[in-house]
């Protein structure tokens, strides 16, 4: 009955499941904002159920809105989530004493990346240098695999369905004049990571910026996550091998304590 507060099991649960379906959409689809309309119509509920969750959720900070436009975004709620999740990923506590030795080592910034969905990868921690100029990345923002060095060492090491899918049908996205987005060219690079074990790139991803990058690997052979040395290009490119040099010892031994055992790559 209209007005009446749910308070049954089912209703219970339906609405928890209704305001999950509107958090997740306005998470993974692309898009810096959305209207109630929008909403309504792309999760086939009415206008008023989406209103109702989506004053819950802003209640409780998992979304904001513009009040001028009236379009809703994700909120600050949601960031705590996200790096809440973040602090209990495996790969991240056990990556971190080895990015500050990494760091240490080639006094340069030290990166961990992992798989965001099918197409994209996100930084979930870093290490920077004491030392006036340095590169620093942006945490949890999604990037594409193609651009630059460390989506280039998750690409070359997927399974080949997934790599073939990418390398086929993603969209190569341009995020600076320097960004690989021919595919033959893409096939050649990934070809020759997945062969040396490593990439490298520079400006790709950001003007002014090189890394050089390789692939944590589990027992399967599959990238678990992706350490990369990056800093200013003139930087990187004269001290290369040794950085290097440095950033696969450290993926080596991440990998062996994931079960890799240097075989089944």
């Amino acid at each position: 009955m209209a007005g009446k507060p749910e308070t049954s099991g089912g209703a219970t649960i339906a609405t928890v499941e209704r305001a999950m379906d509107v958090l997740l959409h306005i998470a993974t689809t692309k898009g810096p904002d959305f209207g109630i309309t929008e909403l309504a119509e792309d999760l086939s509920m009415s206008k008023a159920a989406v209103h109702r969750v989506l004053a819950s959720l802003r209640g409780r900070g998992l979304v904001d809105v513009d009040e001028r436009t009236r379009r809703y975004s994700l909120g600050v709620g949601a960031l705590r989530l996200g790096l809440a999740y973040l602090d209990r990923i495996d790969v991240r506590r056990l990556g971190r004493p080895a990015l500050e030795r990494l760091s240490q080592r080639t006094n340069e910034t030290a990166t961990l990346s992992v798989l965001l969905g099918h197409s994209e990868r996100i930084y979930v921690d870093q290490v920077t240098p004491e030392r006036e100029v340095i590169m620093s990345v942006t945490m949890g923002e999604p990037y594409p695999l193609h651009a630059g060095a460390s989506g280039r060492a998750f690409l070359s090491f997927l399974d080949p369905v997934h790599r073939e899918d990418y390398l086929s049908h993603v969209a190569l996205q341009a995020l600076t004049d320097l960004t690989v987005t021919d595919r033959d060219a893409l096939r050649v690079s990934v070809d020759e990571v997945r062969q040396q074990g490593w990439a490298t790139s520079a400006g790709e991803r950001k003007s002014g910026a090189a890394s050089v990058a390789a692939p944590v690997l589990g027992h399967d052979g599959r990238p678990i996550a992706v350490v990369s040395v990056c800093g200013p290009a003139d930087r990187i490119a004269s001290s290369l091998d040794r950085c290097r040099e440095e950033l696969l010892d450290t993926t080596r031994t991440m990998s062996r304590q994931f079960g890799w055992d240097g075989r089944s790559a």
